[in-house]
């Protein structure tokens, strides 16, 4: 390392050492700097409180005395206005005549037996109470009626009269009396007036410290701040009951000033004790109520011992220090950076952009693509600069191209490009999603309708009129069935369209279908001619007929042809006795065992060409059953009945052993070996672990190198991407295996899986090559799909390709893979053998 590197190193470590020193020094200065002025707040604030609470307590016991001499007062004028005998007094006459002197109320007591009782009151809960109980009161009415001087201690003593202490009603805590009781000997009773409410604390209220309490608790960090009693706190409450009555005594109350916020009884109750044993000032921290608190108890010794708790929110002294240490962070964190930039002013100029350039190269990475770097510099900087932004552009250009070739593809997938309609992939999708995921009682209708006598008006007035014919077709079905929730209008193909009803019961399956079909008779206007078509309707039923969707379609299809052999023009009902006409169902099934147990299923290979080479590169195995009693069978009739029994996986290990086995035969004497591709159904996936194994056991019994071998598989399959899925998949890709999905752009097509599964190849689906026209019109899914396939890095296969057209609209879009009958349809073992040596001899 140079001078000039080691010397910034050196000073920037040097000031980074002093640095965190002097913000570990100031931090533990400071937390000693809060801490200390805490506790001279808590000393202030407590003096305060405990100075008002003196003041307080001299006032309200003056005022309670007035009270009291008061309370005489009215006793002396009650007396002069009432008999001596309270059995000649009246309770009416004691409300006015309380009015009268101002007090709350007037209640007479006098001896009863071996008691003393209320006998009058203008209060009615005071009569007939009884006093036997009330301690040192009832000490004091003994000592009135004994006409001497009241001795118990408590209250004021005048002559003739005393004055109880203030009581809080606990019963009724809104209730605060002060009482009055004078007997001069003249009456059989005592007089009782009494005050009641805020004329008894108005002193306190008023004058109290409950105001200083309340203004400091509004400071920033004071919590709460109350003046507790230390002779009742943490103990039993005291209730005095009598009458059906509580009554609590204000001395025996724990607290008197404050509210007691952040109960922590049995601790607090300790710490009271220790400050009033020790006269010294008690505090611990902890969490209450979800906050960071510290209670501190202060003792006060003017007269009766006081305790004063003050709770402060101790979160704020460390929020305090964690910014005060935050800010010298920031500080510490800015000299750095200066003396950085001193250091290194002189590379700045060149870690500047490239950092710029790096920071906007990872926007790009991310997605943002059209960023836009702008650096003025003429150097090899500059010059990436530019570069840059080139690439930026044309990624832009490039996902904004793929974007719309994507939304392109989820329309034309769905949609058939003549009528508008929705079509065969569509409807294949909607009625299994509605199948797997249908509610209880829900049905489905099929409708298969295929024109009559379209053939002989297209070959008379052209494809051009016959596409025009299609398209007025599609309007009349769409306004025979207008309710698009329901019904579910397809294009298959052709002059066949396709119809779902969802929730139609039997006959009203059969008036809708009367209806389309009643519509189609109508004549149609062509070139100012009246053209007259027809049409011939098949109905199947879900789940009356089948549960299988696949077959319910057949089921149709089979009505259909069925109506066209009766004349056409009208609708037939798929029924067990239409498919004995055609090929039992039942029968088929016991057929199919039986080929499948003796292995009488053949494999055909359709090969798989290199359009540029015209090289043979592979072939797919292709399923084939000819029967003794039904002849050939159509695989789209064996596949869902197998699916349907369970004999789909039998069927599919005797074509893997039969194709891997006779490729494997071929290869021993080839220099460039052929590789098999074969279809994997879904049901193969139920069971992702077995069927691995399965694959790499039938791989080498037969001898076939697993680069030789491609599986082929649907979307469908993908979409659940569950993780024993892609898992198996991803163990068969390591193992060497090629992973194709067939049939693409069929399904639901989704970029994520594309990217994220272990996927090899994309098979463009035959239908979108056949829908290619002689001047490369609707050729924008297949090349939306190439371009999508090498995007991803994929490779890429077109099937079935049929015309000459097709191959070069292919080849002019680099798609060089292709399978079809314009090189060769599917041939048997034998046949392939011939095919494949005409080949490479020239012969073709």
């Amino acid at each position: 390392m140079s001078i000039k590197k080691k010397l910034p190193l050196i000073f920037c470590l040097l000031v980074f050492l002093i640095l965190v020193t002097n913000n570990a020094l100031h931090y533990y200065r400071s937390k000693y700097q809060l801490l200390d002025y805490n506790e001279r707040e808590i000393t202030t604030i407590t003096k305060e409180v405990s100075f008002q609470v003196k003041n307080t307590k001299e006032g309200s016991l003056y005022v309670e005395n007035i009270l009291g001499r008061d309370l005489r007062i009215a006793s002396l004028a009650i007396r002069k206005k009432l008999p001596a005998r309270y059995q000649d007094i009246t309770n009416e006459q004691l409300v006015t005549l309380a009015k009268e002197v101002g007090v709350s109320h007037i209640t007479l007591l006098a001896k009863a037996d071996d008691d003393i009782i209320g006998v009058r009151s203008s209060d009615s809960e005071e009569i007939n109470m009884s006093t036997h109980d009330w301690g040192y009161w009832y000490d004091a009415f003994q000592q009135l009626f004994s006409l001497v001087p009241v001795k118990v201690g408590k209250g004021i003593t005048l002559p003739d009269y005393w004055s109880g202490p203030i009581e809080v009603a606990d019963s009724n805590p809104e209730h605060i009396d002060k009482w009055g009781y004078y007997y001069d000997g003249s009456t059989n009773y005592i007089i009782n007036p009494f005050f009641r409410d805020s004329e008894v604390l108005e002193y306190e209220e008023r004058f109290g410290p409950q105001k200083i309490i309340k203004d400091f608790t509004k400071e920033r960090g004071i919590l709460e701040l109350i003046v507790l009693n230390p002779k009742h706190f943490g103990k039993k409450k005291e209730i005095v009951h009598s009458n059906g009555q509580s009554y609590t005594r204000i001395s025996a109350e724990p607290y008197w000033y404050g509210n007691y916020n952040y109960p922590n009884v049995k601790t607090d109750a300790e710490f009271i004790k220790k400050a009033i044993k020790s006269k010294e000032v008690q505090s611990y921290r902890g969490h209450i109520n979800g906050k960071n608190i510290m209670k501190t108890f202060v003792p006060v010794f003017n007269g009766d011992p006081i305790v004063i708790e003050l709770v402060y929110n101790y979160g704020l002294i460390q929020q305090e220090l964690a910014h005060e240490l935050m800010v010298h962070i920031l500080l510490s964190i800015a000299i750095m950076i200066i003396v950085l930039i001193v250091s290194f002013v002189f590379s700045r100029s060149i870690t500047q952009p490239i950092g710029y350039i790096v920071e906007q190269v990872n926007e790009i990475a991310q997605g943002n693509f059209g960023k836009h770097l702008h650096l003025n510099r003429k150097d090899e900087l500059g010059l990436l600069t530019e570069n840059v932004n080139a690439l930026s552009n044309h990624l832009r250009s490039y996902v904004d191209d793929l974007k719309q070739s994507k939304e392109l593809i989820e329309y034309q997938a769905y949609h058939d490009p003549l009528t508008g309609l929705l079509n065969r992939r569509y409807f294949q999708e909607k009625i299994k999603q509605i199948i797997d995921s249908k509610e209880s009682g829900e049905t489905l209708s099929v409708l298969f309708i295929d024109l009559d006598r379209f053939k002989q008006v297209n070959d008379s007035f052209g494809h051009n009129k016959g596409d025009e014919l299609l398209k007025t077709v599609a309007d009349r079905i769409k306004k025979c069935l207008p309710d698009e929730e329901k019904n579910i209008i397809t294009r298959q193909g052709g002059d066949e369209f396709i119809i779902l009803l969802v929730n139609y019961d039997f006959q009203e399956t059969k008036v809708a279908a009367e209806r389309v079909v009643v519509s189609l008779r109508k004549p149609f206007s062509l070139d100012g001619n009246e053209i007259y078509l027809g049409a011939s309707c098949g109905i199947s039923l879900y789940p009356e007929h089948t549960e299988n969707f696949d077959t319910l379609v057949i089921y149709a299809d089979m009505a259909m042809y069925n109506a066209k052999k009766m004349g056409g023009n009208r609708l037939t009902v798929y029924s067990e006795q239409l498919m004995k006409s055609n090929i039992g169902r039942p029968r088929l099934e016991s057929r199919l065992r039986k080929a499948i147990e003796n292995e009488k299923i053949e494999v055909y290979y359709q090969p798989k060409f290199n359009a540029v080479t015209g090289t043979i590169f592979g072939a797919e195995a292709l399923l084939r059953w000819t029967d003794e009693e039904l002849g050939f069978v159509s695989p789209e009739l064996i596949i869902p009945i197998a699916e349907e029994t369970g004999l789909i996986q039998p069927l599919w290990e005797i074509v893997m052993k039969m194709a891997c086995g006779q490729v494997s035969q071929w290869n021993k004497n080839r220099s460039t070996p052929l590789s098999i591709s074969v279809n994997f159904s879904a049901r193969q996936f139920q069971e992702p672990c077995t069927m691995v194994n399965q694959v790499k056991e039938i791989l080498n019994e037969t001898g076939l190198a697993p680069k030789n071998f491609e599986i082929e598989i649907t979307e469908s399959i993908l979409l659940n991407n569950s993780s024993d899925i892609v898992s198996s998949l991803q163990s068969l890709q390591n193992a060497g295996i090629s992973i194709s999905i067939d049939d693409f752009g069929t399904g639901y097509s989704s970029l994520n899986y594309l990217r994220n599964l272990p996927i090899n190849t994309l098979k463009i689906d035959k239908s979108f090559i056949q829908d290619i026209k002689e001047d490369w019109g609707n050729s924008e899914i297949p090349e939306a799909i190439i371009n999508l396939a090498r995007s991803l890095h994929l490779n890429v296969i077109a099937e079935g390709v049929e015309k000459e057209f097709q191959k070069e609209f292919l080849l002019s879009k680099n798609c060089v893979q292709m399978q079809g009958y314009l090189f060769s349809k599917p041939l048997r073992k034998e046949d392939f053998e011939q095919y494949l040596d005409k080949i490479e001899k020239g012969q073709l």
